[in-house]
């Protein structure tokens, strides 16, 4: 009984730490995330008539959108946004321990490659759970972060609108590709960061907010750029919800986006993608700080990159 009380505790103080690192830094990064929203779903948006010419790159984005829709505009969707990555980072590291006593493995005892499999796959398992409950959050805050004609009056618009033309489907457009690109960019995320720490964060290094800051975001933009593509197809198939064409399904979405637009269009946006790592880094430097502090308070409980000896 006293066992399981322990486990419930420690649960929620990995709920309550990850959930605050990450509003911090997502809240910092919210301008850049709407940039990579915009240069990323520019193809459809031409498409539907929303958006007139082109954006050349991040400077030229960032330009246009302070210049016709103000400097608060960067913060458009960013409620939706604040709503989603709170439970989202916070059920990521959570679930990753839950998910890490049943696949986790020893390196001492099962060696190297089934201990960073059980890494990959504990990080893949938890943000695909995560993802099944908060897709439709990322849905509504992927259309009001592109949503740069006001067609919606705000989180609730979204989804009074979505509802009466796609029902609860149009919620979750996009869902297959999100779980494949998920699997792929956590896997990475969760399991490399917890290969490379007591590898490289030991001796001066270990403890120090910087080099723990600078391996995440290193890790962050890795992975985000091998996942990039299934993001793109999962968002240019959100913005058809409530539209009379639509997507087929994701291989659908990758051929024609392909076939239009060239290879290089699944990659759009991806160098706000990479700065936008910053705030990755921020949620794994600052969730590292933060269980410091708690361990000196007293607080007793393994940290999520903890890896099983």
């Amino acid at each position: 009984m006293e066992m399981g009380k322990n486990k419930s505790e420690k649960f929620s103080m990995d709920f309550v730490m990850a959930g605050m690192a990450a509003i911090m830094s997502k809240s910092a990064a919210a301008p850049i995330e709407r940039v990579k929203l915009l240069l990323q779903n520019q193809g459809e948006m031409i498409k539907r008539g929303s958006l007139q010419k082109p954006y050349n790159g991040v400077g030229d984005c960032f330009k246009r959108v302070l210049k016709d829709e103000g400097l608060f505009s960067f913060w458009r969707g960013n409620q939706a946004n604040f709503i989603r990555y709170f439970p989202t980072q916070a059920f990521n590291f959570a679930f990753k321990g839950y998910f890490k006593s049943i696949f986790g493995r020893s390196k001492e005892k099962d060696g190297y490659v089934m201990w960073f499999a059980g890494n990959v796959a504990s990080g893949s398992a938890a943000g695909a759970t995560t993802s099944l409950f908060l897709y439709h959050l990322d849905y509504a805050r992927t259309r009001l972060g592109t949503d740069s004609q006001r067609q919606f009056k705000g989180l609730l618009d979204v989804y009074r609108e979505t509802l009466s033309t796609d029902g609860v489907v149009g919620l979750y457009r996009g869902f297959g590709a999100s779980i494949m690109g998920i699997t792929l960019y956590l896997g990475l995320y969760f399991g490399i960061y917890d290969t490379m720490k007591p590898i490289l964060l030991v001796g001066p290094l270990e403890g120090n907010f910087f080099a723990s800051f600078f391996l995440g975001w290193s890790i962050t933009t890795v992975s985000g750029v091998c996942a990039y593509t299934f993001d793109t197809v999962r968002r240019r198939m959100m913005l058809t919800s409530g539209q009379s064409k639509k997507y087929r399904s994701a291989i659908h979405a990758f051929r024609e986006i392909v076939h239009f637009e060239g290879f290089s269009a699944l990659f759009r946006g991806v160098t706000a993608n990479m700065l936008l790592g910053v705030a990755g880094a921020g949620v794994l430097a600052g969730y590292d700080q933060l269980h410091r502090v708690a361990h000196r308070q007293g607080y007793m409980f393994e940290s999520y990159q903890g890896a099983l000896k």
